[in-house]
């Protein structure tokens, strides 16, 4: 049995969610990622950040990304999988809630994240097509 934990990429590296968007896209630059965990003061996660929720959600409204916390754009309960969780449920809950990018946690703590890219290296060309066609409806 494959596990989320087999193909996720480990070990995230996470936004505060103090830290500002201006932080947060220099970090996603250096790393040459489009999204980030945003990470808590207590070190849960707290939500995505992607390059586009930067621009739509700050910049195209006028805000100003020096001065808005990442925290702001997090929105909602973070959708997860846990690292023990079978892979097929990863899948099924990236197709149900249109994820690219699915945080892998193991208990309270983010421990990998599964993105589509991980999906394509381990699964067959049929699982990653149809998974990528359901997310992208």
């Amino acid at each position: 049995m494959t596990v989320a934990r087999d193909i996720m990429t480990p070990d995230p590296r996470c936004v505060g969610e103090n830290e500002t968007l201006v932080e947060a896209a220099r970090l996603m630059a250096s790393l040459d990622v489009g999204a980030l965990p945003i990470c808590g003061e207590d070190k849960r996660l707290k939500g995505m950040l992607t390059d586009r929720d930067i621009v739509v959600k700050c910049l195209a409204q006028g805000g100003d990304p020096a001065t808005t916390n990442a925290g702001a754009l997090g929105e909602g309960k973070p959708i997860t999988i846990g690292a023990d969780d079978d892979i097929s449920e990863a899948l099924d809950t990236m197709k149900r809630h249109q994820v690219r990018r699915l945080p892998v946690i193991d208990g309270h703590d983010l421990v990998g994240i599964i993105s589509q890219a991980d999906i394509a290296l381990a699964l067959s060309a049929e699982d990653t097509g149809e998974t990528v066609a359901e997310i992208s409806e």
